[in-house]
């Protein structure tokens, strides 16, 4: 089975547990959905967070959706002076049939604003 990459990003509210916990769940659910990934077929996922997000690591919000044997991954974007704030990213590696051209990227709330160049 051949192993595709899938990107995705969401701008939350603020550096707020809840809010990082929230915004990482929507993310990881909307990137399985519009994909058909089983998280079964998960391989592992890489976090990013700006750097003013430091109240939860959101790798604990894809623990606390079941996602207890996937490695996963939390780091720190580089802090790109006017980048847009409050972002979490993720990288998501996963065996699919699906080819590279049918894999959509999620970009969610002011994210969405990332990647003009990809549907929603």
């Amino acid at each position: 089975m051949p192993v595709r990459a899938i990107r995705g990003a969401i701008q939350v509210a603020g550096n707020e547990r809840e809010a990082i916990l929230n915004g990482t769940s929507e993310l990881v659910g909307a990137v399985l959905q519009r994909n058909g990934v089983d998280p079964a077929d998960l391989i592992s996922i890489v976090f990013t967070a700006t750097p003013d997000l430091t109240a939860e690591f959101p790798a604990y919000a894809a623990r606390l959706m079941g996602l207890t044997d996937v490695p996963l991954l939390c780091t720190t974007e580089i802090a790109v002076p006017g980048s847009m704030p409050r972002v979490l990213r993720l990288l998501a590696h996963v065996e699919s049939s699906r080819h590279r051209s049918e894999i959509r990227h999620v970009y969610l709330a002011g994210a969405a604003a990332l990647r003009t160049d990809l549907p929603q």
